[in-house]
Formats: structure tokens, C-alpha cells, sequence
């Protein structure tokens, strides 16, 4: 099993940017774990982070028969973007979506 792990704009700024809502782990904090959990299962893992739309959606196209599964974190991108969405539909890989925080709980426009 190999697993794409995508993760959108300002999520390399972990750690320092508002903790108080993303917590204080790092980007490469959350991947070392995921790391150590994936080796223990057996699981490929390969962990990417852009702040541009379109690198994002390139790697989603590209993934086609090298990957299983894809797990994004679009984070601003998830309320904007149908050219992500798109992508992952074109592509034809199951996908989850990860969020660090409850949508549910913030602005009206993150809860769509």
C-alpha cells in the first residue's frame, strides 16, 4: 500500500501559526509520526506540501498508478477549490480529506 499524503498553502507554517486553533506540532512533526505508524503497517508513505493550487493539482494527476490512496490536507484550498476537486475525480484514487481543525466549530464558510 502506498499512501500520497498533500498538504495546501500555510501548512509549513505549523508549529507557529495560530496554535492556538492548529496546535504546536510542525509539519514535519505530524509526517514523523505518521511515519512511524505507516512503518509499522507496512504502509509506503510520501509526504508533499505546496502553497500552489496548481502543484497540488499536478500531484493529484500524477499519482495515477503509483498510489493507492491520497490523503489531503487542501486546507484553504477544501472551501475554494474546484480544480481539486476536480483532479481527484479525474484521477480515480480514493481520497480523504484531513482537516487539523473542527470546521464545524469555525467561520460559516470553512463548514462547506
Amino acid at each position: 500500500m502506498k499512501i500520497l499524503f498533500l498538504n495546501g498553502p500555510n501548512l509549513n507554517l505549523l508549529g507557529t501559526r495560530e496554535p492556538g486553533v492548529y496546535g504546536r506540532l510542525t509539519l514535519a512533526d505530524i509526517e514523523a509520526l505518521v511515519r512511524r505508524r505507516a512503518a509499522t503497517a507496512g504502509v509506503e508513505v510520501d509526504f508533499r506540501q505546496s502553497n500552489h493550487e496548481g502543484e497540488l493539482v499536478t500531484w493529484i494527476q500524477e499519482a495515477r498508478g503509483h498510489y493507492d490512496r491520497i490523503a489531503l490536507n487542501a486546507a484553504a484550498y477544501t472551501h475554494t477549490s474546484v480544480a481539486l476537486r476536480d483532479a481527484i475525480a479525474a484521477a480515480g484514487i480514493p481520497t480523504i480529506e484531513i482537516h487539523l481543525s473542527n470546521v464545524h466549530a469555525r467561520e460559516e464558510f470553512r463548514h462547506r
